[in-house]
């Protein structure tokens, strides 16, 4: 049975960094995309960063460009969001999602398992 559990959340000051770890298990080869979303309370869940782990593509929200980056491990079948310049516009449940296929898309209906979030929370 394949299993997402994130790591790494916690509590920042604006303009801290912070780094999200998300480790798969059970996901039977390599050709899914991993993504990450987020959602605010309130809000509708966002698509941040996507990566298709066969050829390590990546993709980030134009929303986070130039302060998130995502990047995969394979050796500890680990995919990572690296934050940072943080704002509080940034806090929100984070969640780690695996699509099957070679195109990460934005919709998280598309996404067939989910991690069970892990709280960001920046003050100002």
């Amino acid at each position: 049975q394949a299993q997402l559990v994130e790591s790494g959340g916690g509590s920042v000051q604006a303009g801290e960094p912070l780094k999200l770890s998300c480790v798969a298990s059970g996901i039977p080869d390599n050709r899914f995309c991993m993504g990450w979303f987020r959602q605010a309370p309130g809000k509708e869940r966002e698509w941040v960063a996507g990566i298709y782990t066969e050829l390590s593509r990546t993709n980030i929200a134009d929303s986070v460009k130039g302060r998130f980056t995502i990047s995969q491990d394979n050796a500890k079948n680990t995919v990572s969001l690296q934050m940072r310049s943080l704002t509080p516009e940034d806090t929100g449940i984070y969640y780690c999602a695996a699509a099957r296929g070679g195109y990460c898309s934005e919709s998280p209906t598309e996404y067939a398992i989910w991690g069970q979030g892990t709280q960001v929370t920046v003050s100002s």
